[in-house]
């Protein structure tokens, strides 16, 4: 019979499924900025950003409104390695004058009871954090700051709405001169729940309230809530559930008794859900079902009680009592006996089906609106299957002998894939406020430490500028006679003496040497109306034996691979002009003389340095004696970027490589070239800029972290731009500064894993990856996790920030170079405004995700009077070498002629 009556209040799983997908709709309306103002799920951030990492410790003072008792508490949370703390409370009865009086008579008495319990605890001489427990809707902007948008749970106190709780707190707290007290969190109680249960288990990520009222709070991914600035990290939403279905969302699923009930409250139309799921109504719903059930003679006989008919009367505490099915009808009869209500045994069973019925429903709409925040959790993190934890707290859940067996049984139903552990929370309000205070103070200190250690790569314009200058200054004295022998920037003579004009034609060879990997190519240079350049080529790996053992087997290597290579193309027998990339420091006599200064780049092979390397090649193809190369010309991997641009480009005048290494090539006047004779025409440099401050001329903007990889090098104060500036470095730089941070505690919960002493386990290419704007935190983890580093949301934060800091740093350092090379071009020119055009390759430049931006921004602000354009080039050292072989013949050719 009560099953007929109720039939609307038995939810099936197919309607919890769509409640369930109406909530997520709800959701994502409630995190849109053009959405959220007709939401009615407000999802509020919190400004709560990071879960406990177990290494806060210290004394928090909480206070917590928003019961029928105000709360004050002493937290000592302490740093033993065990997460263990200690909480000390007193309790404060609340008068109704201040629940329904004025705004300022309300913080007078929490400021007043506060007093009273640092007295209390002998406190009053110490300053001391304090969170604030304010368990109504507010809007946030900061962590320490909200707006109170509405009055819940019977609170109607004049004058706060729309005004900041925590500034009406600090203006209360000020007036006793005697206590110190610094509000540092405004906390939500279903956040401070989550804070709780989550210094107990990291897994803890969804906090939930069941009681007097009602509400849910999870981590979401900053990326998604539009109300926040910033894209980085996950954030606290407070949902604030309880107004989910006031638009009339749930209208199908409300009974005549929901409406009645509604009609009644305090706040009609208002916190609909709330009113279906809380305790403070569930009563009260169960009320009005047996009067109407009693009025049409299902119930006692027909006779109605005047308690029966009094608001208020059947509480959540009868509902729990009646439920206890292990006691028979004894508490049913007893409580409906109080009521003056003379019930039959039918009465008591019929009674009891209704409480059932009534608190069932509860848990289920509580439990498809939680499984829709566990499911929008698991997407977010891209998982099939989830393991998370629930923080719990409030009366009902608590107390109720049912409930939570239930929501238990039906969430699981709900999202299989989730494997939910609920966690009852101990004193969520309190502890959790002071919990959220003590993660701020460590994020505080945190930041204060991050900052300190990233401040050196922050380099002001002043520092650029001094930058630009120094490097135009090392320009010179490599350009001049008498200084270039003790020059950093070498400035060397390439005998390049012409860009490619169109008539280059012809087949060519190739070599590229300059990393782990040598190449071997055929290059098809076509002239006229079908001009163009076609390529074959071959990759050989150089392994590390060879890179480091001596000179002869290098040569030898190199040699076989060519011969490979001739084979696989079917040209053994011709003689073809060769061009050899040697991305090396070389000293030229002539386009195909190389001197190697020295090795760079991780090569230490033997009987080298002080050699010509063409003569290096010829010998050891005569060694060989299987097919013979005109060696036309040894070419810098730069120089053959600056030519790759120019068959394209004539305006190109410049070759940037920002790779591996970090090099620049231009074409200087030869007038200005004292260490070569004559003075008509231009020659390009290869400026070898890498040595650029190894004689000290930049120390003040190193680092310790680039000092330690400068030391643990294989050229210890060589290089020291380069090692400021290019790809082979800066993931080197990044893993120092992260064994310093874990060393002060403040990533990986202070632990040096065995993967982060490895030396280049950090590669560039992580650093790409990681600083990528579509990536997520999610999967910066991942990334991480790759290199044996087990991180959390706030390590990845952090992660990145350092990979940025460094990667922008070597961005602007290359800029301020660059700016000092176009602005030497433009004064050569003799011209007010230059343009011209910057060839540019190499991973860096070509892949991370900002490095080129800032690189061209730095230029610009560095050098107004130069319009430069960069273009990419196409394998410069491959192609780039054998237009510098077709030049260099064609005007062979011309100088014969």
């Amino acid at each position: 019979q009560v099953d007929r009556y109720l039939y609307h209040m038995r939810l099936s799983d197919d309607v919890l499924l769509d409640v369930m997908a109406r909530f997520q709709a709800e959701m994502v309306k409630g995190l849109g900025r053009d959405t959220n103002p007709t939401a009615t799920v407000k999802m509020l951030p919190s400004f709560v950003r990071s879960l406990p990492d177990g290494s806060e410790k210290g004394d928090f003072l909480a206070v917590d409104l928003g019961g029928s008792q105000f709360r004050a508490h002493q937290v000592k949370v302490f740093d033993d390695g065990k997460q263990s703390s200690q909480l000390e409370s007193k309790f404060y009865h609340t008068p109704k004058e201040v629940i329904q009086g004025n705004g300022a008579e309300l913080f007078d008495y929490i400021a007043d009871c506060l007093l009273d319990f640092m007295e209390t605890k002998s406190l009053k001489h110490k300053k001391l954090p304090l969170g604030f427990t304010f368990s109504f809707p507010c809007k946030q902007t900061r962590l320490e700051e909200g707006f109170l948008l509405a009055w819940t749970k019977h609170f109607k106190v004049r004058g706060v709405q729309d005004t900041d709780v925590v500034s009406s707190l600090r203006k209360a707290l000020q007036k006793r001169k005697d206590i110190d007290v610094d509000v540092l969190a405004l906390v939500n109680d279903t956040v401070g729940t989550m804070m709780t249960c989550g210094y107990d288990d990291p897994r803890c990520e969804v906090g939930l309230i069941i009681g007097t009222g009602t509400n849910a709070c999870y981590m979401e991914e900053m990326r998604h809530i539009d109300l926040v600035e910033g894209d980085e990290g996950r954030m606290c939403i407070n949902t604030e559930w309880g107004a989910f279905g006031d638009d009339g969302a749930l209208d199908d699923l409300r009974t005549e008794f929901d409406r009645e009930l509604d009609l009644g409250s305090l706040n009609p139309g208002k916190q609909l859900f709330e009113k279906m799921i809380s305790s403070l109504y569930l009563g009260e719903l169960v009320r009005l079902i047996i009067l109407k059930m009693t009025k049409e003679g299902l119930l006692f006989n027909g006779k109605v009680s005047t308690a029966l008919l009094t608001k208020g009367k059947i509480e959540m505490k009868h509902i729990s009592a009646m439920e206890k099915y292990k006691e028979g009808l004894s508490n049913t009869k007893e409580i409906l006996t109080e009521l003056n209500l003379f019930p039959s045994e039918e009465d008591c069973i019929a009674v009891q089906h209704v409480c059932t019925i009534v608190s069932f429903r509860s848990a289920n709409l509580c439990a498809a609106a939680l499984a829709a925040i566990l499911t929008r959790l698991r997407e977010n993190k891209k998982l099939l299957r989830m393991r998370t934890t629930v923080g719990i707290d409030g009366g009902l859940y608590k107390t109720h002998p049912q409930y939570a067996k239930r929501l238990h049984k039906v969430v699981r139903r709900l999202v299989p894939n989730c494997d939910v552990r609920f966690l009852l929370s101990v004193n969520g309000s309190g502890k959790g406020a002071a919990m959220v205070t003590a993660v701020a103070h460590r994020l505080a200190t945190q930041r204060k430490q991050i900052d300190a250690a990233l401040a050196p790569f922050l380099l002001s314009l002043d520092t650029l500028r001094e930058v630009k200058h120094k490097m135009r200054t090392e320009l010179e004295y490599g350009l001049k006679r008498e200084t270039q022998g003790t020059a950093t920037v070498k400035m060397l003579p390439t005998y390049v003496c012409g860009t490619p004009d169109g008539t280059e034609k012809g087949k060519f060879l190739a070599l590229d040497l300059g990393g782990t990997n040598f190449r071997v190519l055929l290059v098809k240079i076509r002239s006229g109306r079908r001009r163009s350049v076609q390529m074959y080529n071959k990759i050989f790996a150089i392994p590390l034996e060879i890179m480091q053992g001596t000179g002869e087997e290098l040569f030898d290597h190199i040699v076989q691979c060519i011969a490979d290579f001739l084979e696989y193309m079917g040209i053994k027998g011709a003689r073809l002009p060769l061009g050899f990339t040697f991305s090396f420091p070389c000293r030229q006599a002539s386009i195909d003389k190389g001197t190697l200064v020295g090795w760079t780049k991780g090569f230490k092979a033997t009987d080298c340095e002080g050699e010509d390397v063409v003569d290096m090649l010829r010998e050891a193809i005569r060694r060989r004696n299987e097919f013979d190369l005109d060696i036309v010309a040894v070419v810098n991997d730069t120089v053959g970027t600056m030519m790759t641009c120019g068959y394209e480009d004539p305006n190109c005048e410049i070759g940037l490589i920002a790779g591996t290494g970090s090099n620049v090539c231009y074409m200087e006047d030869m007038k200005n070239i004292e260490i070569v004779e004559g003075n008509e025409g231009k020659m390009c440099i290869n400026t070898e800029w890498g040595g650029f401050g190894d004689n000290g001329c930049i120390d003040n903007i190193r680092t310790k972290y680039d000092k330690e990889v400068d030391e643990g090098s294989l050229n210890p104060g060589k290089q020291r731009y380069e090692k400021m500036t290019s790809g082979m470095y800066l993931g080197e730089i990044v893993r120092q500064i992260l064994i310093d941070l874990t060393k002060q505690g403040l990533l990986f919960r202070g632990k040096i894993s065995e993967s982060l002493r490895k030396r280049g386990i950090f590669e560039t290419k992580f650093l790409s990856q990681i600083e990528s704007d579509r990536l997520a935190l999610l999967q910066v983890r991942r990334i991480l996790q790759q290199l044996g580093l087990d991180s959390t949301c706030d390590d990845s934060i952090i992660v990145k920030e350092v990979c940025g800091a460094v990667s922008k740093r070597a961005a602007q350092l290359c800029g301020a170079g660059l700016a000092a090379i176009v602005e030497k071009k433009r004064e050569n020119r003799g011209v007010e405004h230059l343009q011209i055009t910057v060839g540019v390759d190499g991973t860096l430049y070509k892949l991370h995700p900002h490095f080129s931006r800032i690189l061209r921004e730095t230029v610009k602000e560095l050098a107004p009077q130069c319009d430069v354009t960069f273009m990419l080039s196409e394998d410069g050292s491959g192609k780039g070498a054998a237009l510098i072989t077709a030049v260099a013949k064609r005007l062979h050719n011309v100088g014969q002629k």
